[in-house]
């Protein structure tokens, strides 16, 4: 694959940017009586997630490195994944605890963002010996999910975007490959654990 390519596959599809395109899925493109939220209502929501799962963390990674704290943004080092993935999961933490308290959100933002936290949190851990490929998590959680969510609505609403997500995997995947960021047991993994982490609330959501 083309370097620049890959690099290009490789922000668009930048695990902190997964969740924003998750819930904007979820809100623009599913029919209006699946969320009964008006235009505004659909707005703040995917603002809301947008700050805290993607400015947030990258605003105080952008910190960190002025600090000397990680010695480069990408995080090319193990080493240098430790406190940005601890500022990340603090941040979606947050969220997910608000999407739990307030009445406002429907209880499926929360059990989604459930998920997402609590695949950022076996990032961290597994990071501290392993350099597990997040982009690989990320991608195979939204996928999870999907899949999760397909079997919850009553038409093949997600089919579609099911389809494309399993290509963006691919593509993704062949991407990290290609820059040298991984090795193949690095995305296989990460895509693996977080497939079954994105269906593993089958059960308790349906």
């Amino acid at each position: 694959m083309n370097p620049r390519i890959a690099t290009a596959l490789s922000v668009l599809f930048h695990p902190l940017l997964l969740p924003t395109y998750l819930f904007g899925l979820l809100l623009y493109y599913l029919p209006p009586e699946v969320f009964s939220y008006p235009p505004e209502g659909r707005r703040l929501i995917v603002l809301l997630v947008f700050i805290l799962t993607f400015l947030l963390p990258v605003f105080g990674t952008l910190m960190m490195q002025q600090a000397g704290v990680v010695t480069s943004i990408t995080l090319d080092a193990r080493t240098d994944r430790r406190w940005p993935l601890l500022l990340a999961a603090t941040c979606y933490t947050v969220l997910t605890v608000m999407f739990f308290r307030v009445s406002f959100f429907d209880n499926l933002f929360f059990l989604i963002m459930l998920l997402v936290t609590a695949s950022v949190y076996m990032t961290l851990v597994i990071n501290q010996f392993w350099k597990i490929s997040a982009h690989s998590i990320g991608l195979g959680g939204g996928l999870g999910i999907m899949v999760l969510l397909h079997g919850w609505l009553p038409e093949n609403y997600l089919l579609y975007p099911m389809a494309l997500g399993a290509v963006a995997c691919g593509a993704v995947i062949s991407a990290r490959l290609a820059l040298g960021a991984h090795n193949t047991k690095q995305v296989y993994a990460g895509f693996a654990l977080g497939f079954l982490l994105g269906i593993s609330l089958w059960g308790a959501a349906f």
